[in-house]
């Protein structure tokens, strides 16, 4: 795989720990064998002249702290701090570029408040404290990285904004945006940026949480000083207010407000049924630069999932996808002609994978797996951006 990137001229690859992989149980002993493996990786990476950029947690908890808690448990990011220290150690001389949680929204709202991640929690609430303690650790992890790793290190935490719209024209739609808004987007910057929690959506969580789980401190904790800040883009959202919701329907992924809905827009989809928007790309990365002075940005994730076809002679000619990279990298390119301090563009992803929920439905990859086989397969978009990275631009590229 590393020999592959090297080949299409990738100048940087992201990838993500397995926390149980190296620390099964969550707290004490560290897996010799497991952080061999990373560390091996990234010893082939930096041999080929290619970056790590390394997350510490993409979603998987080791068991035994889901078992006592899990992150609506406040030890959690205790256990979380010692890890990133341990990691930190491990591989600080060799990895400069460092993230500390992907996607918190995802983690907290889409594991413990709609059930549809794991561990499939319905418990809006329960969901209110893991994103505070996700936060919290991400905090703390700043901390323990700043203190083993290597000097230089950037260190990021990646979230997945989404700019939102109200799809209707009443006041209710209007509140609607608001509260997707709040639990999507100013939850995480505020608490990160700013280094509190906006009134209005913690005026939201108390109809599911007495918010006991904020302490004195913590906000201080989550708001050290990062780096850099990583974002997944893939869509906007498009919400309504819906009547009579909250009468026997579960709060969903936006607790304290049962009444939201996400609606699908109508137009380009991808084969997972997301729109695509590349100018709400665009609206992110200037909206956050004007509201927030952030510190630079990455573009951590970005892609798009379409159901490809091996054609004669083993090819695999997905436009859709290309067309769909080139839109999004005009937008970030004109993000960066306004002003916009944007360091990298990551695609998601190098290989079609197991995609959470959806499993192996989905292909998001620019090289084709055969699940039987694992053979890899180069698709037109992976020979296509290549030839835009030794471009260094989309100018003289053909499709």
């Amino acid at each position: 795989d590393v020999a592959l990137m090297a080949s299409l001229g990738l100048q940087a690859y992201r990838f993500s720990i397995a926390w149980p992989r190296v620390q099964p149980e969550g707290r004490g002993r560290f897996s010799a064998s497991g952080i061999d493996f990373y560390r091996q990786l990234v010893e082939e990476l930096l041999a080929a002249g290619i970056k790590p950029f390394v997350t510490l947690y993409h979603w998987d908890l080791p068991q035994p702290l889901e078992d006592a808690g899990g992150w609506p448990a406040r030890d959690t990011a205790s256990r979380f701090a010692d890890y990133a220290f341990e990691m930190g150690s491990a591989l600080g001389p060799d990895v400069a570029h460092w993230g500390t949680v992907n996607e918190p929204w995802c983690a907290s709202m889409l594991g413990y408040s709609a059930g549809v991640h794991a561990p499939g929690r319905v418990e809006p609430g329960a969901a209110v404290a893991a994103a505070h303690h996700l936060l919290l650790g991400h905090g703390l992890a700043v901390d323990a990285l700043r203190a083993s790793a290597r000097a230089d290190a950037e260190i990021s935490i990646t979230l997945n904004p989404y700019p939102v719209v109200a799809a209707g024209p009443t006041d209710a739609d209007r509140d609607a945006a608001r509260r997707v808004d709040g639990v999507a987007n100013r939850l995480w910057y505020d608490a990160l940026l700013k280094g509190s929690y906006p009134d209005d959506v913690l005026d939201d969580f108390t109809a599911v949480s007495d918010l006991s789980h904020i302490h004195d401190g913590d906000l201080a904790q989550i708001a050290r000083p990062i780096d850099a800040l990583g974002l997944n883009y893939y869509r906007r959202h498009h919400v309504r207010h819906r009547s009579g919701a909250s009468e026997g329907r579960p709060l969903g992924q936006w607790p304290g407000s049962p009444d939201v809905d996400v609606i699908t827009r109508t137009g380009a989809l991808t084969d997972g049924g997301w729109a695509v928007e590349p100018d709400g790309l665009y609206e992110t990365l200037t909206d956050l630069t004007s509201a927030y002075d952030p510190p630079p940005l990455y573009v951590h994730e970005a892609g798009a999932a379409y159901d490809d076809d091996m054609g004669p002679g083993g090819t695999i000619e997905d436009s859709r996808r290309i067309a769909w990279l080139e839109g999004h990298l005009e937008a970030a390119a004109a993000a960066i002609a306004d002003g916009v301090d944007l360091r990298g563009f990551f695609v998601w992803s190098l290989l079609d994978n197991f995609e959470w929920a959806e499993g192996f439905a989905h292909r998001f990859g620019i090289v084709h797996v055969d699940y039987d086989t694992q053979v890899r397969t180069p698709k037109a978009s992976a020979q296509w951006f290549a030839r835009v990275i030794e471009a260094n631009g989309l100018g003289a590229v053909d499709r």
